[in-house]
C-alpha cells in the first residue's frame, strides 16, 4: 500500500491558494471555493470572498450544474449492474413512446445519440421547469440533429430521457433513486436537490465594470438530471474518491473504470477532449483528467480526477461567467502532483500460492515475425506482453477461468491470448487474436503462418 500523508506540505498550500486567489480576483468572482483530494481523502480546502463576512468554506453549496451528469451516469450504471437495462439497448425498449428511434443507451450516456444539444426555446436554464412538463417538450418537434452513433454531439436533452429511464425502471423518482442509490451510501449528506443554507447566491457579474446582479435559480423540473443539484467541495471531493476508486455499495471498481474508457470519437477541434459513459475526459500537461464541468446562470463548477496521480480537485464559483475552474482545477492537479508526487507501490514478490511452474516457463521473449516482445507474469496469473525495443503494442492481460488471458488495454483490449501446445504437450506459439508468437524468428518448423523459407537465414 501507498504510503499516505493526511497534509500537505506548507509551501503546497500555499501555492494551491494563491491559485485560486488569482483565479477569484482575474475572474471577478463574489466567491471561489476549492479543495483537492489525494488517495481517497480530502488533504487541502480554502476560499477567497470578494464580500465581507463569512467566507464560503468546504460545507458551503453552490449550483454545480452539468456535474449533476455524472450522478445521473451512475444510476443508469447501477441499473445495468443489477441486469435491469443493457447499454446497448434501445432507449425505447425501457421507456416507450419518446420518438427517438434505435438510440441506445450508451450513445445517450456519451452524447452519441445525435439529439439535439438544448430544449426548445425559451432557454430552459432560465425558465422553470413547468415550461416544460413533458419529455415531448424537452424533445421538440425535432430532436435528432445528426446520425446516432456517429458523432459526439453534447445533449441537455439526452440527459433528460435518462432521467426518465431510471424512474421508469426503479418505479420511483429520480430524486428518490439518487438519494438512496449514491447519496446515503456515500454520505453526501450536503447534496441536494434544492438548496439548503448555508448556500452562494448566484450573481451575473457585469463584463465591463464591478458590479453585480442577481440571478434566478429556477428548479429545473424534468430536466434536473442534466443540471439541477447543489453541492459543497466537500462532497463532490467525497464523490471525486468514488470515480476514482469505486464503491459497491454503490457501483463497482471495473463499471466506474468503464465510465473512463472514450465512447465517441471526440468533438472536431478538441483533439485533448473525450466523453466517455458519463464522464468527460481531459488531457492536460501529460496527464488524463476524468469528471465533469458545470454551469448554470449564476455558477460555474468542476470536478476532476488524475487516477494515476491518486489526485482530484473541485473548484466552485458563484459567478455565470468569468472564472475558469476548468482550468483551475487541472491546475491544482498539477501544483500537488508537481510539489509532492504520488510514491510508487513497494516491488512485493508474488505469494507462494501464485507462482506456477508452467507459466514461469512461458517468460521472457518471444517473436512475432522479427518483432521482439517480452512476457512477464504478474499478481493473480495476469500476464503483460511487450516490446523489448522500438515502439510496438504493449498490453496486459487478466487470466480466464477457462484457461488463457483476456486483453485489458491497448490494440489487444478484448483480446484473447492463448499457449498452443503440440500433441506431445510441449509449447508450439502463443496465439494472440490470430497472431502467432514463437520463441524464435522463423524457427524452421515453428508454426508461422506461410511457412518459413527452407533455405534460412543467409546474407547478401
Amino acid at each position: 500500500m501507498t504510503s499516505s500523508f493526511e497534509t500537505l506540505l506548507p509551501g503546497t498550500e500555499r501555492a494551491l491558494l494563491h491559485r485560486i486567489a488569482v483565479a477569484q480576483r482575474e475572474g471577478r468572482a463574489p466567491s471561489f471555493a476549492a479543495g483537492v483530494v489525494r488517495d481517497g481523502r480530502t488533504v487541502w480546502s480554502g476560499s477567497r470572498t470578494g464580500g465581507d463576512g463569512h467566507a464560503p468554506d468546504a460545507e458551503t453549496q453552490y449550483r454545480i450544474g452539468s456535474i449533476t451528469k455524472v450522478f445521473t451516469a451512475v444510476l443508469v450504471m447501477r441499473l445495468r449492474d443489477e441486469g435491469l437495462i443493457g447499454l446497448e439497448d434501445p432507449l425505447e425498449k425501457h421507456l416507450p413512446g419518446t420518438g427517438v428511434g434505435e438510440v441506445t443507451i450508451a450513445q445517450l450516456l456519451g452524447h452519441g445519440s445525435g439529439l439535439a444539444a438544448e430544449s426548445p426555446a425559451p432557454w430552459w436554464e432560465r425558465t422553470p421547469g413547468t415550461t416544460r412538463p413533458e419529455l415531448a417538450d424537452v424533445l421538440g418537434e425535432r430532436p435528432s440533429v445528426h446520425p446516432a452513433g456517429r458523432l459526439f454531439h453534447y445533449s441537455n436533452p439526452g440527459y433528460t430521457l435518462l432521467g426518465s429511464l431510471v424512474e421508469a425502471v426503479r418505479g420511483v423518482s429520480w430524486e428518490e433513486a439518487l438519494r438512496t442509490g449514491i447519496l446515503e451510501p456515500l454520505g453526501l449528506g450536503r447534496t441536494t436537490v434544492r438548496p439548503v443554507a448555508p448556500a452562494a447566491d448566484g450573481w451575473a457579474v457585469h463584463p465591463w465594470a464591478d458590479v453585480m446582479m442577481p440571478e434566478p435559480a429556477e428548479d429545473l423540473g424534468i430536466m434536473a438530471p442534466a443540471g439541477q443539484l447543489w453541492s459543497t467541495v466537500g462532497d463532490l471531493c467525497r464523490f471525486a474518491a468514488f470515480l476514482a476508486e469505486g464503491d459497491d455499495r454503490v457501483l463497482s471498481r471495473a463499471s466506474v473504470e468503464e465510465m473512463r474508457v472514450p465512447s465517441v470519437p471526440p468533438a472536431a477541434g478538441d483533439p485533448d477532449g473525450g466523453y466517455g459513459l458519463g464522464l468527460q475526459l481531459l488531457r492536460r500537461d501529460g496527464r488524463t483528467l476524468v469528471g465533469h464541468t458545470g454551469s448554470l446562470p449564476g455558477f460555474v463548477a468542476t470536478l476532476w480526477v488524475s487516477v494515476e496521480d491518486g489526485l482530484a480537485a473541485v473548484c466552485l464559483a458563484n459567478a455565470t461567467s468569468g472564472p475558469l475552474p476548468s482550468l483551475v482545477a487541472a491546475d491544482l492537479v498539477l501544483i500537488v502532483a508537481e510539489a509532492e508526487p504520488r510514491l510508487p507501490e513497494p516491488w512485493r514478490p508474488l505469494p507462494e500460492t501464485e507462482v506456477d511452474a508452467e507459466l514461469l516457463a512461458l517468460t521472457g521473449p518471444w517473436y512475432w515475425g522479427t518483432y521482439a516482445y517480452g512476457l512477464r507474469v504478474g499478481a493473480g496469473r495476469g500476464v503483460t506482453l511487450e516490446p523489448l525495443k522500438g515502439v510496438g503494442r504493449r498490453a496486459s492481460f487478466r487470466a480466464l477461468p477457462e484457461g488463457g488471458w483476456i486483453g485489458l488495454d491497448g490494440y489487444y483490449q478484448g483480446e484473447t491470448l492463448r499457449v498452443v501446445r503440440r500433441p506431445d504437450g510441449s509449447v508450439s506459439h502463443l496465439d494472440l487474436g490470430s497472431f502467432v508468437f514463437t520463441r524464435e524468428p522463423y524457427e524452421q518448423g515453428d508454426a508461422v503462418p506461410g511457412g518459413v523459407d527452407e533455405a534460412g537465414w543467409r546474407g547478401l
